[in-house]
């Protein structure tokens, strides 16, 4: 640890290093690959994380917007181009087509072909690559089709399927779902908060739920569901911001499985008083548990640990109070009142960090899907 003064006159600054090269695809590859696009009858721009680090939401936006092409994002994909952009079909998406051809661009040669074998593949730095497909794209003049049955049909599939989602929300039930939370949070959050989500069904739910207006505003569990990274992702975002000029919000949405990977990073953000806002969606389990009248009633069988469901927690666990020992604000969460009351007031507070913990019904669940792997768990 460096612990001395000395004279600024005798400190020799070192420049950074040089960008790398940007680097374009062959222009055959980008040629077959308009030609692609060109014949093909069901066409689907998807939109990853690399895109967002790769800072191409510009020259994305405007491929889109150029070609009429549909898309949709993966999870830290979103907002590269806006999930409210009438082109994002995010809503309706449902089983992959194997049989597609896949166009791929790639800045790393050894990605190419990693997951499906590409029918293009373009290797090259995002925003010059996708710079060239607009380029050769209005010099053809080309721009697919918006009354085309494909068009229509995924309109038609992201209308029910929202409609589905906001019959969930404001369904008058006993106990919140997690629709209900997510409508409700949804219409609080602020337009450029910095959303981290882990979880299971949370962070599912949330995926479709929690929109994105702008790229690098979503941390989470990544393309393996690592699970533990969220509230370390939050103090990383909650520190940047704080040397900004005019932070924004950085918002943490956890399972109550996902919080007990790293819950104890609750101390860290009240150290340095960071206001990280945690809602903690709290189910009594991974996936689903069981309420608290359920779990004595198996304690009467005999020892729990070969009675409870395995992915059972303890019942209405007080997680708002692990932040409160430390100094943060906590609050305990069971109705739709009692969650935008705490979330405004947490959102009001620039100094300390808030944990809410919000109880539902432990056998809340995704909406059920055309194809069941979709909604069942592989345990």
């Amino acid at each position: 640890m460096v612990n001395a003064k000395v004279e600024r006159t005798k400190v020799r600054g070192v420049s950074c290093c040089s960008p790398p090269p940007v680097s374009l695809a062959d222009h055959t590859s980008v040629t077959e690959a308009v030609a692609l696009l060109k014949a093909a009858k069901a066409p689907l721009v998807i939109i990853g994380k690399g895109a967002a680090y790769g800072r191409a939401e510009a020259v994305l936006r405007e491929f889109v917007e150029t070609s009429g092409l549909l898309f949709l994002p993966t999870p830290m994909g979103k907002g590269v181009v806006p999930d409210d952009h009438p082109n994002c079909v995010s809503a309706a998406r449902s089983r992959f087509n194997p049989n597609v051809k896949i166009i791929q661009v790639d800045l790393c040669a050894e990605e190419m072909g990693n997951n499906v074998r590409p029918a293009a593949a373009l290797l090259g730095d995002i925003k010059a690559v996708v710079s060239q497909l607009v380029a050769l794209i209005k010099k053809d003049g080309w721009k697919y089709p918006s009354n085309t049955e494909w068009w229509s049909m995924l309109r038609e599939k992201a209308a029910a399927n929202t409609k589905i989602s906001k019959a969930l929300a404001l369904r008058a039930t006993p106990q919140m779902n997690y629709y209900t939370v997510f409508h409700h949070i949804s219409e609080l959050l602020p337009h450029d908060c910095i959303i981290v989500s882990e979880g299971a069904n949370t962070m599912d739910v949330g995926r479709t739920m929690l929109n994105n207006s702008l790229p690098r505003h979503r941390l989470d569990a990544g393309t393996f569901g690592t699970m533990g990274v969220g509230l370390g992702f939050a103090v990383a975002a909650a520190a940047v911001e704080r040397s900004r000029e005019k932070g924004r919000r950085v918002v943490c949405v956890e399972g109550d499985s996902a919080f007990g990977f790293s819950g104890m990073e609750v101390e860290t953000m009240c150290r340095y008083n960071l206001p990280v806002v945690i809602i903690v969606v709290n189910n009594n389990g991974i996936y689903s548990g069981v309420d608290a009248e359920t779990w004595k009633e198996m304690a009467k069988l005999g020892d729990l640990t070969s009675v409870a469901p395995p992915v059972s927690l303890l019942p209405e666990a007080r997680y708002d109070e692990v932040m409160t020992a430390f100094g943060g604000r906590g609050f305990l969460v069971r109705t739709v009142e009692e969650l935008r009351s705490a979330l405004q007031t947490s959102l009001s507070d620039w100094e300390n960090p808030s944990l809410l913990n919000v109880l539902i019904d432990p056998s809340s669940d995704r909406k059920q899907q055309e194809f069941p792997w979709l909604t069942r768990s592989n345990l």
